[in-house]
C-alpha cells in the first residue's frame, strides 16, 4: 500500500495512492488519490469516500519524523571507497533535523555557506511504532514502510567541521517521497533493488540495495540500542558510489525499483 500525505491547497491530508509505476518509477495519469481520516500512523487505515487525481493534489513529505532523522554512513563498500574510507566495522550513525525533511518537487536550498553541496540517494525505513532494544529478527515488527531520501550533503563542511551535523543539517537537506510503501519486507531489499539517481537527466548513481554492508534488521536493532525510536522516525540506510555536486539550477531525480521516485530542483538561497 502506497501512503501519501497531500493537498489540495487546504490543510495537508494523507490518502492511498493507486496506479501503475512505469519503467522510471512514474505513476499512470490515470493514478488517484483516497483520502484517510488522519495520520495512518496513529488512527490506522480508515478510508474515507474522498478522491483524487494525484495529478490534481500536490504531493508533500510522506512522513514527518517526530524526532529525528538517523543517517547511516558509508553502508556501500564502493561509496567508503569512493570517499577514501574504510568500511566502518558497525553502523556509522549520525542525525539531521526534522526540520531538514522536504518533499517530492520541494526546492533544496544552496546554502550559503557551502560550495561543495552533495546529492546522495538512498532508500528510508519508516519506523511505526515506539521501540527500543529490538532484536534484527523483530524488526519487521517496528517498520511501517519505506520512501526514498536524497541525504544532501555539505560536503565541505562536513570535512572541514569532523562531525556531520552542519553538512547535513540545513533546512531541505531531507527531501523524502514520493510516499511510503508498506508491503514490503526487508527480504525484498537483501534480495536487491534498484537505486538510481539523476542529475538532470543523466545516471549518476546505480547501486542495488543487495550491496548494503548491514542490513535493514542490522540497522534497526543497532539504531535502536543507542536511542528509542518514535513513530515517523526514519533510518536512512547509506547509499551507493556516484555522488558528486549539484549546482542551483540542477534537477535531481532519485529512484529506487518497486517504490517510485523522488525529484527535487536545487535553488541558491
Amino acid at each position: 500500500m502506497r501512503i501519501a500525505r497531500f493537498t489540495t491547497g487546504e490543510d495537508p491530508q494523507y490518502g492511498v495512492v493507486t496506479g501503475d509505476l512505469d519503467e522510471h518509477g512514474q505513476l499512470s495519469e490515470d493514478a488517484t488519490i483516497v483520502a484517510l481520516a488522519g495520520d495512518p500512523l496513529y488512527v490506522g487505515i480508515k478510508l474515507l469516500e474522498t478522491e483524487h487525481k494525484v495529478a490534481d493534489v500536490r504531493l508533500l513529505a510522506p512522513v514527518l519524523p517526530r524526532s529525528k532523522v538517523v543517517g547511516i554512513g558509508r553502508n556501500y563498500a564502493a561509496h567508503a571507497a569512493e570517499m577514501g574510507n574504510e568500511v566502518p566495522s558497525e553502523p556509522l550513525m549520525f542525525l539531521k533535523p526534522n526540520t531538514s525533511v522536504v518533499g517530492p518537487n520541494d526546492a533544496i536550498v544552496y546554502p550559503t555557506q557551502s560550495t561543495n553541496v552533495h546529492f546522495e540517494g538512498e532508500l528510508a525505513v519508516v519506523i511505526g511504532r515506539i521501540c527500543r532494544d529490538v532484536p534484527a529478527e523483530k524488526a519487521t515488527d517496528v517498520i511501517h514502510g519505506y520512501t526514498i531520501a536524497n541525504d544532501v550533503t555539505a560536503r565541505d563542511l562536513q570535512k572541514s567541521d569532523v562531525q556531520f551535523t552542519r553538512g547535513k543539517g540545513f533546512d531541505t537537506f531531507c527531501p523524502l517521497g514520493p510516499w511510503v510503501e508498506t508491503d514490503l519486507d526487508p527480504h525484498d531489499f537483501a534480495q536487491g533493488r534498484r537505486v538510481q539517481t539523476f542529475l538532470n537527466g543523466d545516471v549518476v548513481q546505480d547501486g542495488s540495495t543487495a550491496d548494503l554492508i548491514f542490513d535493514i534488521p542490522t540497522l534497526i536493532a543497532h539504531v535502536s540500542s543507542v536511542m528509542t525510536l518514535l513513530p515517523g522516525d526514519l533510518i536512512l540506510t547509506g547509499t551507493p558510489e556516484g555522488v558528486g555536486p549539484m549546482l542551483p539550477g540542477d534537477e535531481v531525480e532519485v529512484a529506487i525499483e518497486g517504490l517510485g521516485s523522488l525529484t527535487n530542483k536545487v535553488v541558491s538561497r
